[in-house]
């Protein structure tokens, strides 16, 4: 049956369940990642990825040069006055406090990683859509320091 479901077009299968879309969502090597990858490559920075000795497991970092870097999703972290970043309608007693804890877990992440005298960058997956915007981000970052 699940080999038949894959052979069918989308508008033709089922929908998924709540547990299957979510299953798909991932949390390294995504789309927005990618993006901020390249053009750090592009522009000959070294870093490593996923760095999970220091605060929040930056998606990019370099111990060296002290720089972290966050690719933030812009729905799961709730960023400002963005459209990505819609107010889930159902449910509401479960999401907002799960967002707010986010929020709250990114601030403490960003607060002790300048305790250890890192600079921090977060990048949006919005302003990754449009790679020339992430660009300009990522060059101010670096030549401010």
């Amino acid at each position: 049956m699940a080999k038949l479901r894959k052979l069918l077009p989308r508008y033709k299968r089922a929908a998924l369940t709540r547990s299957q879309s979510m299953s798909r969502i991932r949390s390294t090597d995504t789309a927005p990642e990618r993006v901020v990858r390249q053009l750090l490559s592009l522009a000959g920075i070294r870093y490593r990825l996923n760095v999970r000795d220091l605060p929040g497991k930056p998606d990019f970092a370099n111990k060296t040069r002290k720089f972290a870097i966050f690719v933030h999703g812009c729905f799961w972290h709730s960023h400002e006055g963005c459209a990505l970043a819609s107010d889930p309608k159902s449910n509401r007693g479960y999401w907002r406090p799960k967002l707010d804890r986010t929020k709250a877990r990114d601030l403490e992440h960003l607060r002790r990683l300048e305790e250890l005298g890192y600079r921090v960058l977060v990048v949006w997956e919005c302003s990754s859509r449009k790679p020339e915007l992430a660009a300009r981000e990522i060059v101010e970052f670096f030549s401010s320091s």
